[in-house]
């Protein structure tokens, strides 16, 4: 190559390495980042249909059941696929009831009983997580027995999960445990696996944090995103964009900065088609347009 063309080639490579990530922004800008659901909590049985349809015609895209559950399976799958609502994952019905870290082995294998059953009705809806409560502490069960019972218990999940390629998601509550960000990030790591992810719900962790914290420090390990408003006097109650101890803006960057992409479902609770309207608007609102 002469000097000429090889200074030309320099200049045309050079330019476009420079807007390669500009390139990259306009494409990340004009895709959507993030996917709007809705967590149908209390409904476990019944005719499905009829609220699919007023999620739809709401707003959302997607939906989170409640499993196990009395659905009738192929009701589900119709109305899925009459709406055109993707059912992205199941959260687990019996987590507090039957949790992973009891001293008993018979409550703890009842508990795995369930979540195997996430998993297969999961599939079948087509989804991509379980969403798992792994512990509760109590005065009887201490964090650290909570920690390694729960390890203990998700790692026999973790060959099904690969299996059906569906994600473990583990989510913080009001249960006493994995109660700062760092702990979170470290109990997921010791799994060792890409099959278990976190849940983070941004309103549970303002007693204990600040949720944008929590996202920077989880990163990559979130798998899905709950979102629900919390004050300290009135706690789940207000509406989204109502209290004033979330720096939604704040969550809102912190999300970017880690490349979240993917649900965001806001678990509140279920009203009528202008309920469901203004809790589409809301969501806009705190996280800006999807």
């Amino acid at each position: 190559m002469n000097e000429l063309n090889r200074r030309a080639f320099l200049q045309a490579t050079g330019t476009a390495m420079a807007a390669a990530p500009f390139a990259k922004a306009a494409t990340s800008a004009q895709s959507p980042r993030w996917r709007k659901a809705f967590m149908l909590g209390g409904r476990t049985s019944g005719p499905i249909l009829p609220t699919f349809q007023m999620l739809k015609e709401a707003g959302f895209e997607g939906v989170e059941l409640i499993s196990p559950n009395k659905l009738d399976r192929d009701e589900v799958l119709k109305a899925r696929d009459e709406t055109g609502l993707v059912i992205h994952g199941v959260s687990g019905g019996v987590h507090w009831a039957k949790p992973l870290s009891d001293p008993d082995p018979e409550v703890v294998e009842e508990g795995l009983k369930a979540i195997r059953q996430e998993v297969l009705d999961c599939k079948a809806y087509g989804g991509t997580t379980v969403l798992v409560v792994p512990a509760v502490v109590t005065p009887k069960v201490s964090h650290r027995q909570a920690y390694e019972r729960s390890q203990a218990a998700i790692r026999q999940l973790v060959p099904m999960a690969q299996e059906h390629s569906m994600f473990l998601a583990i989510e913080e509550v009001w249960n006493r445990f994995l109660l700062s960000a760092p702990e979170f990030a470290r109990y997921v790591d010791e799994f060792q696996s890409s099959w278990v992810k976190a849940y983070f719900d941004v309103g549970n962790v303002v007693e204990f944090g600040y949720p944008q914290e929590w996202v920077h420090e989880l990163g990559p390990r979130i798998a899905k995103i709950h979102i629900k408003e919390y004050t300290k006097k009135d706690r789940f109650n207000p509406k989204l964009g109502d209290g004033k101890e979330i720096d939604w803006p704040a969550v809102r960057q912190a999300l970017i900065d880690v490349d979240y992409r993917g649900w965001i479902t806001a678990e509140v609770g279920l009203g009528d088609l202008a309920a469901m309207r203004d809790v589409v608007a809301r969501m806009d609102q705190v996280l800006g347009p999807f």
